[in-house]
């Protein structure tokens, strides 16, 4: 973004925080929501009546959804499992649903529901979750490294900007939804914070917020009855709320709209990143589609993607699941089952009897 458009954004926002907040002084625009959380610190410590759908986050552990706790809990309605698209498409135009077949079977047996999430992109150096025959030059390679902030690459996105590869994605869609439509309970589409193409020429976040929307109708053309959603936390190009370009806004506009649900991963109720970009467009607007937010491992105790155990804590579940009501008014959570805490403070939460 140019260093005028910057500015004049600054003294906008400035400008209007002074209007706003002129009688007490100052705030800053990108913590107006760091004490929103606040509000929560005193929910029950069961669960009480809500219209929020609850399932539990396996990610591609899929073999543990069986024998686990959560089957004998009814609140809890369904797993939520990770594909990857390698494994749905081991060929050009070969498709292999086994895997979905099989989970969808053994959960419905047991009155439980699935809910798909569809994995074109890694956050491990070591894989890249397109089918092979994607990594050549008639898709620019396929795949493009993810680069964090610090220069370390921490894995793989799908080159979702290519048109060629756009195609083959919108083409697992369709035909997903040929055998799974109504049958599961929804499917989602990966995090847009996982863009990658930093160093690829290809690469403009314009461009990639085009084809993420791309996705998003080839995802509602492929499923009419299940719930589809798009996972929209961050977008290349802009950090709200001071640099916006529109891109966030777009997504959650596009998908309202043509009616496919938005969500995020990491509920992280006092994280300004979280609060400014995903969390604020739930909060801020009025969607007829569904909203949906995951609670990821590390979120337990306020933090992010790590396997930390924190014996000496006091449960937030109760506070998540109020911030998630409340603030967002979401209509799906995503609870992930990492251990303690799934055990020690998600099934108190909704089963008594478990303690």
């Amino acid at each position: 973004m140019k260093i005028k458009t910057i500015i004049s954004i600054f003294l906008l926002t400035l400008s209007a925080s002074f209007s706003i907040y002129g009688q007490s002084g100052w705030q800053n625009p990108a913590d107006r929501y760091k004490d929103a959380y606040k509000e929560y610190l005193n929910e029950p410590e069961r669960i009480t009546d809500s219209q929020i759908s609850h399932f539990v986050y396996f990610a591609r552990d899929r073999e543990a959804i069986e024998s686990h706790s959560f089957l004998g809990v009814s609140r809890l309605e369904g797993a939520q499992i990770m594909y990857a698209w390698k494994q749905l498409e081991p060929e050009k135009g070969i498709y292999d649903f086994s895997l979905i077949e099989k989970d969808l079977q053994y959960l419905e047996k047991r009155g439980k529901k699935l809910f798909v999430q569809l994995q074109d992109s890694t956050f491990n150096p070591g894989r890249k979750a397109v089918p092979d025959y994607l990594l050549t030059s008639e898709y620019g390679g396929g795949a493009v490294k993810m680069i964090n902030d610090d220069g370390v690459h921490e894995g793989w996105a799908a080159k979702k900007w290519n048109p060629e590869v756009q195609k083959r994605f919108s083409g697992l869609l369709i035909e997903l939804g040929k055998q799974f439509d109504g049958r599961i309970e929804g499917i989602n589409l990966q995090e847009t914070a996982a863009a990658g193409g930093s160093d690829d020429p290809s690469f403009s976040p314009a461009l990639y917020a085009e084809a993420i929307k791309r996705n998003m109708l080839a995802m509602k053309e492929g499923f009419s009855r299940s719930t589809v959603m798009q996972y929209a936390n961050f977008m290349p190009g802009e950090w709200l709320p001071w640099e916006d370009e529109g891109y966030l806004r777009s997504i959650y506009a596009y998908g309202e709209q043509i009616g496919v649900g938005l969500g995020a991963p990491d509920l992280m109720i006092t994280r300004r990143g979280q609060l400014n970009h995903a969390l604020a467009m739930m909060h801020e607007h009025e969607y007829s589609v569904p909203l949906g937010i995951a609670v990821q491992d590390g979120n337990y105790i306020g933090e992010t993607g790590n396997t930390r155990v924190v014996s000496d804590r006091a449960t937030i579940v109760p506070m998540l699941e109020g911030f998630a009501k409340g603030f967002l008014n979401v209509d799906y959570m995503f609870w992930s089952f990492q251990e303690p805490y799934f055990s020690e403070d998600v099934l108190p939460f909704f089963n008594p009897e478990s303690r």
